[in-house]
């Protein structure tokens, strides 16, 4: 399961509290006492055998005398009672509940009893162990929390109820609140990645804070991660930097998107930064005060970050001067001693139409000319003139009437240059990390199928004849099918360098490994020696599939960069992700990737085959599903999109007539930019699904249909769109994708697929039918619905 009843958590109608209690100290106690303080508006009921009445509730004796499904339960007895109490409230309808005790142990017999006793009715569990649910915008503290929370912007997720009652309480005492806070205790059933789907698409939080020390369902994680990310902010905290697989937990999360912090410190600044700040995506920033020393402070904050200041045109030094005269020009902009509170804003105002000056940083200690109190209602009149946002530093802090005018305009406060500039700098890397995921890479490996199904018989040869690892000769050519070149020679020297430059001059011996981790299933770690003497040797990790850019990714923060030749080493890292994405029996490798001026080549390979290793965490490219046929006199070839597929797209949906384009996406639309493109063509395979059907016109690839599908978190229903190129509309090629598309989703245990057509449309609406749909009127009299069901167990209503 992943989201589903999930809003049943997040958006309660009702709670009840099994074991609620008067007694001292006990859990039942504790939770009644916060679900009453709190004030929670929907109906509460307190369930518990020894009492008649709590704080002058009704309570009932049973869960199962209770007159309706409460949306949530807290459940708060002992364990030998959660199997009866789950069971009785599925039974009632309840949708999700919290077990708040001391033990977390998601592995034992109890809770492997409490899961079965919950899965017939849907019924979703937190923990066992979980501090509990907060939502402050419905009054809602369900659980433990040891302090009250206001309402924020921030969602904040964790594996750990004590960092959890540290970082509430750190945010109350500072007037900070959350959109959601969630300790998840022993994630029995909903995870981390079940939240981050959530919380992807809930628009109370815009951005997530994410603590943990372990992933659980690492294919769901990541795929929710990457969703999550392209949407909002995602920082995630690990504990436990000494675990060697640390380094590869940090490669997952660059990998989706997410921005690591390194302590406790920078992730509960953002709850300001993100929670509060209005901040626009920009890598550079200006830098505002009155006075030279704190100029230099807050600049030597900036470069310790890795953030840079802003580089102004001249136009901006010539607005500036104009406008404040008695200023220091340039970034920082010195306003001097004798500064007022006005000349902050028209230093804003003189910025506003120079974007490239960046965010705005207002760095101020108190003076008589301008105290912090002026300043800042001057920060809040003009803010409108800071194109990127603003963030504040007050040395010596503000009173809290200030504080909180600031913070409702959306002006985020941080107490250090250091900390804002270290702020700054994660909004930096999630916009980098963003961008890194809305590129459009190269092309895969051209490989002929005939190659890969060589490759992966060879493989199931050797191990029907008992052979579980393949080296010299035998290794290189499965691997040279690839497209790879292979030395098999495991003792082949390498060239000795040269004094001067020829094109074999020797770079480096990258050490390759595969291993299937027991999280992240079969991971790529690259390892060199030290540019220098002094330098550790580099080693970094890698999540397969890669791709050109990914690959780039991972050799430019290499020390052999700079000399390394770029195409021949990206086309050997992604070929080699290839081999391992499309020979399952591959469960591990080692190899020696040999870099020379023109040349990547691997020498001494050595494969271990298995019958079965780990699910990889990120779904390749699926092959097979590729198809080629003839139709009405074109080659045509049917296959999933992929990101190269992004320029030929566009010249597809600009092909489309705009009255196509209405019916296809319910309104007038004239073009797409680089990163809606980017959302159609680099899709998650996991979750979604597009097949296109391509020919090839005057030597380049065409694109003249697609059906996509989205499919939920719970697999149950998938929503597809279809579109043709205008002018081959009527030929049957809609029908011919429809169908396939359908078989593809049912094949993955889907049991709905639905849509919405204009009622307008009657050729798709006459599409649909022919393929077997039913329609029904939707809110909207403009808009039909249609569905269809997949399994063999459902008939349509």
């Amino acid at each position: 399961m992943t989201v589903r009843n999930l809003d049943a958590l997040f958006q309660p109608k009702s709670v009840a509290v099994i074991g609620a209690s008067l007694r001292p100290d006990s859990v039942g106690a504790k939770v009644w006492r916060r679900v009453r303080e709190a004030g929670f508006s929907g109906p509460v009921w307190p369930v518990n055998p020894k009492y008649a009445e709590l704080d002058g509730c009704a309570v009932f004796a049973d869960a199962a005398d209770l007159l309706e499904a409460p949306s949530v339960a807290l459940i708060c007895t002992p364990s030998e009672t959660w199997v009866d109490v789950v069971g009785k409230l599925g039974r009632l309808g309840t949708r999700a509940a919290v077990i708040v005790s001391d033990t977390d142990d998601a592995g034992s017999p109890v809770v492997s009893r409490v899961l079965a006793a919950a899965k017939p009715h849907l019924l979703r569990i937190v923990g066992p162990g979980s501090l509990g649910v907060v939502t402050p915008a419905v009054n809602a503290h369900f659980g433990a929390p040891s302090s009250m929370v206001k309402t924020g912007g921030v969602a904040w997720v964790s594996q750990s109820n004590a960092l959890t009652n540290a970082v509430l309480g750190w945010a109350a005492a500072r007037g900070l609140g959350f959109s959601h806070a969630i300790a998840l205790g022993g994630e029995a059933d909903v995870d981390a990645g079940d939240v981050l789907d959530y919380l992807a698409s809930d628009p109370a939080t815009r951005a997530i804070l994410l603590e943990l020390s372990v992933v659980r369902a690492a294919r769901k994680f990541m795929s929710a991660a990457r969703a999550a990310a392209r949407n909002k902010p995602v920082l995630v905290l690990r504990t436990g930097r000494s675990d060697p697989s640390d380094a590869l937990y940090g490669a997952a999360f660059r990998r989706a998107g997410m921005v690591r912090v390194d302590s406790l410190d920078d992730l509960i600044d953002e709850i300001e930064t993100l929670g509060v700040g209005r901040i626009a995506a920009s890598s550079s920033a200006t830098l505002i005060t009155s006075d030279r020393g704190v100029a230099a402070l807050a600049a030597d904050a900036f470069a310790a970050a890795n953030t840079t200041l802003a580089h102004w045109p001249d136009a901006a030094q010539a607005t500036v001067a104009r406008a404040l005269p008695r200023a220091t020009g340039g970034n920082p902009l010195v306003l001097g001693n004798d500064a007022k509170p006005e000349h902050f804003g028209l230093a804003l105002e003189a910025l506003a139409p120079h974007r490239e000056t960046g965010t705005a940083f207002v760095v101020h200690a108190s003076t008589l000319g301008a105290p912090v109190a002026e300043v800042a209602r001057v920060l809040i009149e003009r803010q409108r003139f800071a194109y990127r946002g603003v963030l504040a530093c007050f040395f010596g802090g503000v009173d809290d009437e200030t504080r909180d005018a600031l913070r409702a305009h959306g002006i985020a406060l941080h107490s250090t240059p250091h900390r804002l500039a270290r702020a700054f700098a994660r909004l930096v890397d999630y916009r980098l990390g963003r961008e890194l995921l809305m590129q459009t890479p190269q092309g895969l490996p051209a490989q002929v199928p005939v190659a890969i199904e060589a490759a992966q018989a060879s493989a199931k040869a050797a191990l029907a004849a008992g052979h579980t690892m393949l080296e010299g000769a035998d290794a290189a050519s499965l691997l040279s099918g690839f497209g790879l070149e292979v030395t098999s020679d495991a003792d082949s020297a390498a060239p000795a360098p040269a004094e001067g430059l020829h094109d074999d001059e020797h770079i480096v011996d990258v050490t390759v490994t595969l291993r299937d981790d027991a999280d992240f299933g079969p991971v790529f770690e690259f390892t060199a020696p030290p540019a220098d003497e002094a330098s550790a040797p580099f080693s970094v990790y890698g999540l397969p599939p890669l791709n050109p850019i990914l690959a780039s990714e991972i050799v430019s923060r290499s020390p052999y960069a700079q000399r390394a030749p770029v195409a021949p080493v990206l086309d050997a890292l992604t070929a080699l992700s290839e081999a391992v994405c499309c020979v399952e029996q591959i469960v591990g490798l080692t190899a020696v990737l040999r870099v020379t001026r023109t040349r990547a080549r691997l020498v001494g390979s050595r494969l271990a085959l298995g019958q079965q290793r780990g699910r990889l965490a990120i779904v390749p490219y699926p092959r097979q599903l590729e198809e080629t046929l003839d139709w009405r006199g074109r080659r045509l070839t049917i296959r999933p999109i992929r990101p190269e597929d992004e320029p030929a797209h566009s010249d597809f949906i600009a092909g489309m007539t705009p009255n196509d384009l209405r019916m296809r996406f319910f309104g007038a639309v004239s073009g797409f930019d680089h990163s809606q493109l980017a959302r159609m063509t680099q899709i998650d395979y996991d979750r979604e699904m597009a097949l296109i059907a391509t020919t090839e016109e005057s030597g380049h690839a065409r694109t003249l249909g697609v059906v996509r599908t989205i499919t939920d978190p719970d697999n149950e229903n998938a929503e597809f769109a279809v579109a043709v190129r205008s002018d081959l509309k009527g030929l049957g090629l809609g029908r011919m994708l429809m169908e396939r598309m359908v078989a593809y989703v049912r094949g993955r245990g889907t049991r709905w697929i639905v849509g919405e057509v204009l009622r307008e449309n009657a050729p798709m609406l006459g599409l649909v039918k022919a393929c077997g749909f039913t329609m029904s009127p939707t809110a909207d009299p403009a808009v039909v619905e249609v569905k269809m069901p997949l399994q063999s167990d459902m008939r349509a209503p």
